[in-house]
């Protein structure tokens, strides 16, 4: 299948301000665009992109003072198949560990490890290891938060979401990532598109969407809290320890957000029309 991205932001500057950009499809999905995926500005400014220490593409750009709007339109190839689940993935050893995995077991900005392992234990101790216990960890946390757009906030970390059991999709994962870190079980966040393909639509306006990745059986898994069940068509952006290594954009300086609109559609193949043959006169 054929999926439409992009995306339409705006920030009000009292300044010129510098920045950096999170808004490309990660690299590891850029052999699948049949589109160019490039971030334009109103103003037009020139960009400068860097890939940084978590393998993100992300674009320096210096902002002057007053409205600045970002858009993004491009076209990406799917499988259009449902994702598999790692059923019956065995959980790893911490010993046995790759080394880069390990920064994905101790504590982030957003994920408080140190204050929620004994919670963490008492709930899914008994559970067994591997993908049983993930499983039991985005159940409980499906069945504990609610979904609410009104509570979100930039400064809500997973103890909050816990006390609270309000939150939108990031509280969730940070949530979910930190009790499978607590267990011993390597988890990174990941933030990109995810449509309303082979789901009935939501009410509420598209955005970018959070889930994350978790280490089992020697390789890293989609996983999502929010959902729980296999989706279709997600399209990631950019990974790291939490929402504070993946921002859509950091603004070093003062801003406002003006507009924000995002889009994920599926594009309806147009059936090509059978050419009858030409008849032969005479």
């Amino acid at each position: 299948m054929k999926i439409r991205l992009g995306y339409d932001i705006s920030y009000d500057l009292p300044q010129a301000t510098p920045m950096v950009l999170m808004l490309n499809v990660h690299a590891s999905r850029m052999g699948d665009l049949l589109e160019a995926d490039e971030i334009k500005t109103d103003p037009l400014l020139p960009l400068h992109y860097y890939y940084d220490g978590f393998g993100n593409r992300c674009a320096r750009v210096m902002a002057p003072k007053g409205r600045l709007r970002l858009t993004g339109r491009t076209l990406i190839a799917d499988s259009g198949k449902q994702e598999t689940l790692p059923v019956d993935m065995p959980q790893i050893p911490v010993q046995e560990l790759p080394d880069e995995t390990l920064v994905y077991l101790q504590g982030s900005r957003y994920c408080e490890t140190d204050r929620m392992g004994n919670l963490a234990w008492s709930l899914f101790g008994k559970t067994r290891e591997g993908w049983p216990r993930v499983l039991a960890i985005l159940e409980w946390v499906r069945g504990h938060i609610k979904f609410d757009y009104m509570q979100a906030r930039s400064t809500k970390s997973a103890i909050d979401a816990y006390n609270e059991r309000t939150g939108v999709c990031r509280d969730f994962q940070h949530l979910a990532i930190t009790f499978c870190r607590c267990m011993n079980i390597p988890a990174r966040y990941c933030t990109g598109y995810l449509g309303d393909i082979g789901v009935p639509m939501e009410e509420t306006p598209m955005d970018f969407s959070a889930w994350f990745e978790v280490f089992l059986g020697g390789r890293w898994h989609t996983v999502d809290a929010r959902h729980v069940e296999p989706r279709i068509g997600r399209v990631l952006m950019a990974r790291g320890r939490d929402a504070a290594d993946v921002p859509l954009s950091s603004s070093f300086g003062f801003h406002r957000l003006a507009g924000f609109m995002v889009v994920t559609d599926e594009v309806a193949e147009v059936p090509r029309r059978a050419v009858e043959p030409i008849r032969a006169i005479g």
